[in-house]
């Protein structure tokens, strides 16, 4: 692909591996993300075993170096994208570093990053490993985490929809924009769901007002969604869901008929915490399907 070109799109798809089986399976599913986006796929492999003990102390403890070690690990992981995309254009890098710098530096010229859930450590997959979340909270580019069944594939669709949280301060979101985008590559309905909830304090006894003040967050949740909802692509069909709940418990519900769930991280500059709301956070862990991370500036969905 012209590298002009490319840039106009955002850059490379970036996935991150370490030779794990949840790495192997990112490869799969970034390989079918960037053929879908018409972009490069870019491998990268991280650890900081050569830096720190090298070649020579991996001799005397009888370990390969890890140079020839994490080139086979990457090299494995191109020609695994290549066999399964054999137009794919896809490149691949060794950096000695945390994995999750390195993989944070190379989102910056990056369309999206794409991690599995654990890597080599994991007891399980039931929640994120360390890496994909340091990197889903500060990554400047989207990030999508492949948590739940994700059958190795983002094509064809599985479940056949493309879920957004909508946030209150969702217009001109960049979350719905990333999930329509999204589920207009994938031919599929994109469903925005805003969760509302009437607190304890404003409901009440007398009959005459029974329901009233639930109505009234509800018909909130109605305009913000529709704000959220101006401006998308064309050709993009949309489902409109607004549900009472928590959205941590709503957006999980949702996800066990998704095919990717798509939220907003606020990113607030000079902090160095895990720029994550408490939504995302949760999601990241118990979504049933991958999950997007799209940063933003603002609040958090």
């Amino acid at each position: 692909m012209n590298a002009a070109v490319e840039r106009s799109l955002g850059g490379p798809l970036v996935v991150g591996v370490d030779g794990s089986e949840p790495s192997l399976r990112a490869v799969d599913w970034a390989s079918d993300e960037a053929a879908l986006r018409g972009v490069s796929l870019r491998v990268v492999y991280a650890c900081l075993w050569e830096r720190y003990e090298g070649a020579a102390l991996a001799r005397e403890l009888g370990r390969p170096a890890a140079l020839p070690l994490a080139q086979e690990v990457v090299g494995a992981a191109a020609e695994r994208a290549r066999g399964r995309h054999p137009g794919l254009l896809v490149s691949a890098a060794v950096v000695f570093e945390e994995p999750e710098y390195a993989l944070v530096r190379e989102g910056r010229n990056a369309c999206a990053l794409v991690v599995g859930t654990r890597g080599r450590s994991g007891i399980a997959e039931m929640l994120l490993g360390s890496v994909s979340l340091a990197v889903a909270a500060h990554a400047d580019c989207p990030v999508i985490v492949l948590r739940g069944s994700h059958d190795n594939q983002a094509t064809p669709p599985v479940h056949g929809r493309v879920v957004v949280g909508v946030g209150e301060d969702a217009k001109a979101s960049a979350a719905v924009r990333f999930a329509a985008e999204e589920a207009r590559r994938r031919g599929v309905p994109l469903e925005a769901v805003r969760a509302w909830r009437c607190p304890a304090h404003e409901s009440t006894d007398h009959p005459l007002l029974a329901g009233e003040p639930a109505r009234l967050h509800e018909e909130r949740a109605v305009e913000q969604l529709e704000a959220a909802l101006q401006e998308l692509p064309a050709g993009v069909e949309v489902r409109r869901r607004t549900v009472e709940g928590h959205p941590r418990r709503v957006l999980a519900d949702a996800s066990h008929r998704a095919d990717l769930l798509v939220v907003g991280a606020r990113r607030r500059e000079g902090h160095i915490g895990l720029q994550l709301g408490r939504v995302a956070h949760a999601l990241l862990h118990h979504s049933a399907c991958p999950v997007a991370i799209v940063p933003h500036q603002g609040h958090d969905a």
